[in-house]
């Protein structure tokens, strides 16, 4: 009998110790946080890590996000708790988090300080490439002990980033300039994920050596530039009007040849798994450009 509730006993510890297991993640500042037990209010910081959650499979534990967290539909519902550049702290701590998402550049510092001051627990994310985002969606998974959806949606992205190389990795080159801003003039370098879809399409992003993760670059720069084609995004999903602005230079071997192409900005200027939309948008423009010539 002494054997029995002995063991019982040690079956109890065991399944109360499992219940209450820390889980431990990485994050984007290479520091390990953990937690006592798996998230279950998370606060996500920026539009981005709002689709990160829900491709990890934790969309059902996000309680508060930023404005702009329009993707998926389930993440318009969710309360507001400010913007990137200017966060509700009060609001924040009304919801009783027990994870909040960082954007590493995008957050203002004295509001993450602060959050940080009064204990809450920060996870800093912003993938900067492809295996960047698959990682992230596994990390947050962790976090969230939804590993069984983030791990197959991360080998999803990696198996369709694959395939797009497949298709386009010969693909003769295409001078591409990436429009990312209008006032200022704005474009990313090649460190950018955005860079990592342009040369998976077959594309050579002109600003490429420039320093700046997101460079302020002019007008004459661009025309100096000659690319063969120019991609933009905009102010919405199918606003196009940064294009037009590029008509008027007929020299330019873009507006010569009508490659002047517009991505949706959301799929191709969050690092998340709608990269692969973005992408593949992406790819069938330069292939256009390399028909026309």
């Amino acid at each position: 009998m002494l054997h029995r509730l002995t063991a019982v006993a040690l079956l109890f510890l065991v399944a109360t110790t499992t219940a209450h297991a820390e889980v431990c993640a990485t994050d984007d500042r290479g520091k390990e946080v953990c937690l006592d037990s798996p998230a279950e209010r998370i606060i996500s910081l920026s539009p981005g890590a709002t689709e990160l959650l829900f491709a990890a499979g934790a969309g059902d534990d996000v309680v508060g996000v930023v404005n702009y967290s329009d993707y998926p539909e389930a993440a318009r519902e969710l309360p507001i708790i400010g913007s990137l550049k200017r966060l509700d702290v009060e609001r924040i701590l009304s919801l009783s988090p027990d994870l909040v998402i960082v954007w590493v550049t995008g957050n203002p510092k004295e509001q993450t300080e602060r959050l940080e001051e009064l204990d809450l627990t920060l996870y800093y994310l912003e993938p900067r490439d492809f295996e960047g985002i698959a990682s992230a969606i596994e990390r947050l998974s962790t976090l969230a002990d939804t590993k069984e959806v983030g791990y197959r949606e991360a080998d999803r992205f990696r198996a369709g980033i694959e395939s797009l190389r497949d298709e386009y990795g010969d693909a003769d080159p295409v001078p591409v300039f990436y429009q990312v801003w209008d006032q200022p003039l704005m474009t990313v370098n090649g460190e950018h994920f955005i860079h990592e879809v342009i040369e998976l399409c077959g594309g050579e992003n002109i600003y490429a050596e420039l320093d700046r993760l997101v460079p302020r670059i002019d007008r004459e720069s661009v025309l100096a530039g000659n690319p063969e084609a120019i991609v933009a995004g905009g102010m919405g999903e199918q606003n196009r009007d940064w294009l037009q602005e590029w008509k008027q230079y007929g020299s330019l071997t873009a507006t010569e040849r009508g490659n002047l192409f517009f991505v949706p900005p959301s799929t191709l200027q969050r690092p998340t798994p709608r990269l692969l939309e973005g992408g593949a948008t992406l790819c069938k423009k330069l292939e256009t450009a390399r028909e026309r010539r």
